[in-house]
């Protein structure tokens, strides 16, 4: 049995062949779900420790963000940009902790031309995870971050290293798009860091150790000093 061929004509090809290209634009141009964390970061409510503290935010951490790519096609792709949120929250957060707060010129280290403190803080993003909500009409998602900091001199010269835990979680599954959950997840766990950062600071056993030599050096400095001279306006008549 012969059977037939139908051709087509040129002019359908053109059509067929353009509405490919269209798809294949369209899919080309299809990029990941974009975040750029944005929120609010109070000032912690304490007395500021009597320390001028630099701070170092590297390249790494002031443009921090997170690419997780979609495993399947009926997954979407994410880019979380966590990094202007971070330089804010610990701005606010170590301008409340500490009596002055320093933003370093460069990286601290033999030679360079830094700003006169008693230390510098260098925080990392070691790791930062989420996990995506089971039914899609619920919109609460969980981040966890894993920080790492470096307490050194203005030399480099290390005083402490010790990493630190973040979690946040949606706490509404009634927001309006998935965008806004997974922000507000972050800011969440963003001032999780905070607390957890301010309350454990001090009990960092290398931080504990660094303080109290600061504190006798300041002790002996003071009992160092010569009195003070008594003039005769001072001495009570008999």
């Amino acid at each position: 049995m012969s059977r037939s061929m139908i051709s087509v004509p040129d002019r359908y090809r053109s059509v067929a062949l353009a509405g490919l290209l269209v798809a294949l634009a369209a899919l080309a141009g299809c990029g990941p779900t974009k975040v750029v964390v944005e929120g609010n970061f109070p000032q912690p409510l304490m007395e500021p420790l009597p320390l001028t503290l630099g701070v170092w935010y590297g390249e790494d951490f002031a443009n921090h963000e997170f690419f997780d790519e979609a495993k399947g096609r009926s997954e979407s792709s994410w880019l979380v940009q966590t990094g202007a949120a971070q330089v804010q929250m610990w701005d606010t957060l170590l301008g409340g902790m500490f009596e002055n707060l320093v933003h370093m010129k460069g990286p601290p280290g033999p030679g360079q031309m830094n700003q006169v403190v008693n230390a510098v803080l260098i925080p990392h993003v070691d790791e930062l995870q989420y996990t995506i909500p089971t039914q899609t009409n619920v919109k609460v998602y969980e981040i966890w971050m894993r920080y790492r900091f470096e307490l050194v001199k203005v030399s480099g010269e290390p005083i402490a290293e010790w990493t630190m835990s973040a979690y946040g979680k949606t706490p509404t599954a009634f927001l309006q798009s998935d965008q806004a959950a997974v922000n507000l997840a972050a800011v969440v766990a963003l001032r999780d860091a905070g607390a957890n950062f301010a309350t454990g600071f001090t009990r960092v056993p290398e931080v504990q150790q660094w303080l109290q030599v600061r504190d006798k050096q300041a002790h002996r400095r003071q009992q160092s000093k010569p009195p003070a001279a008594v003039t005769n306006e001072e001495v009570s008549p008999l």
